[in-house]
Formats: C-alpha cells, structure tokens, sequence
C-alpha cells in the first residue's frame, strides 16, 4: 500500500519521523522509493541542478509535468507531491485550480505544494482543499520569492517567527495535510510543530520537526554548491567524474573494449 496524506498526520501522532527526498526521473525515484522513504517531492529545485537555471523562476508547469510523469513511473510506496512552478498558481483561484487539476490528472501525483501563508495564498489553498485537492504548503525561505527575499534565514526576529507561526496555523486551517517549513531557526520550528496538528517536513528548520526534506543532488553530493542545511551522504560528483576520465583513458589507450 503506498502511503497517505492520512498516514503522515498519523505519524505525526504517533511520533513517527517521517522521510521525505526530492526525485526528477525515473530512475532516481525508483531506487529512493525502494529504500523507503516516505514522500517524495518532484520539487521546483528540479530548476537548478537538472536544468541550469539560476533560480527556480524560469520553470514551466509543462517542464514540471513531464519529470512528475517520470518520477510517477518509478514509484509503487511513496506519496509524490509535486510543486506548482512560479505564477502558476498566484494569479489567481482558477489558475490555481487549473494548474494542480493538470498536476493530478496527467501525472498520478498524489498531491500538491504551494508556497506562502499570506491571506490570497490561504483562500486559494482552501478553494483547492475544499475541492478534493491535497495540498502541501511551505512557509520560511520560499525559494519563488527569491527577489525579494534572497536565500537567507527567515524568522530571526520575534516579529518575524510570529508571523510564521501565524501563517502556519492559517495554512492548517485551511487545510494543507502537511507544511515544509524552510530554513528558520531550529527554535521557531520546535514552536510550529508543537502548535500544529498536521506534520511539519524541515529542510533547515532544526531537529525538531516531525519529518526532513533534502534536495537528493545534495545528498548525493552532485550539487555544485551545497546550501548550509544539506548534508552529503555520498561524494557522487566525485566518483562520477572519476569513472567518465578512466573510461575516457581506456577508450584512447586502447584499453576498452577488449
């Protein structure tokens, strides 16, 4: 049985941690989904390490269909949440609306993640919940507000951490399962996940978050450049590099194929 957005809010009461990593293809996501993890989040992240970008602003709804498509056939445990790309979802409820109906339909994703607590984000993710669309949100650093925010720490300040915790609070109520909450202090993190009902899934937000996200490139060590929350697991970057130049040596020595 693949996992539900109902599961996680059992989790959650149960003090069960849960585990979430990002994947773009189908081969990534086969082997992430066969070592147990609990969410997986074609993310718009998919912008810079995949496709180059500088930031995730450039990516389309039709770029994000293709790779959740993919992600969808490698996976048979996983809850797949899919995230809408930048001004897909802003403009407007019915744009909204549109656009993560496209999500569900065309790619068997189980859900969506929209960015913001602030009170046009809320309506809207209420008109989606109350249609039958799970949405995940996700407060903090909100990478689509990059221009504005930049890709510093957020909440520092009381006033600051009290407004997330107020957005926070607002997003449950309007029905999100479960909120990402992005790179806070590990304090202000605790305080939300104490506060709320649903699960909160950290990605630089402390240990005391009832699940973790990572970004699998940084993981695996493939990104260029780790963000300060990330963790390494492997030094793939490395061994790829190292196997493409013996490869390279053997293919002009002579050497392969014997």
């Amino acid at each position: 049985m693949s996992v539900t957005t109902h599961q996680l809010i059992q989790w959650k009461q149960q003090r069960r941690p849960i585990v979430a990593l990002t994947a773009y293809d189908y081969a990534i996501a086969q082997l992430i989904d066969l070592a147990g993890v609990d969410i997986i989040l074609v993310g718009d992240s998919l912008a810079m390490p995949i496709l180059g970008y500088e930031t995730t602003l450039p990516l389309t709804l039709d770029e994000m269909l293709h790779h959740a498509k993919a992600v969808r056939r490698g996976v048979t445990q996983a809850l797949i949440v899919v995230d809408l790309p930048f001004l897909t979802y802003q403009e407007s409820v019915q744009q909204a609306m549109h656009s993560a109906g496209r999500v569900l339909k065309e790619t068997g994703a189980q859900a969506v993640k929209l960015e913001g607590g602030y009170p046009a984000m809320i309506a809207t993710i209420l008109q989606l919940t109350s249609a039958g669309i799970p949405v995940m949100g996700h407060v903090g650093l909100t990478p689509q507000s990059v221009h504005q925010l930049g890709y510093k720490k957020q909440g520092k300040t009381l006033e600051a951490g009290e407004r997330i915790v107020q957005e926070s609070i607002a997003l449950q109520e309007a029905g999100v399962f479960a909120i990402v909450l992005e790179h806070i202090p590990a304090d202000l993190g605790d305080r939300i996940t104490q506060k709320l009902t649903i699960p909160t899934i950290g990605i630089g937000a402390g240990p005391h978050c009832d699940g973790q996200v990572l970004v699998t490139s940084d993981l695996l060590g493939l990104s260029e450049k780790q963000p300060p929350f990330a963790k390494a697991y492997a030094n793939l970057r490395s061994t790829i590099t190292q196997a493409v130049k013996d490869y390279s040596l053997e293919v002009r020595e002579g050497k392969f194929p014997q």
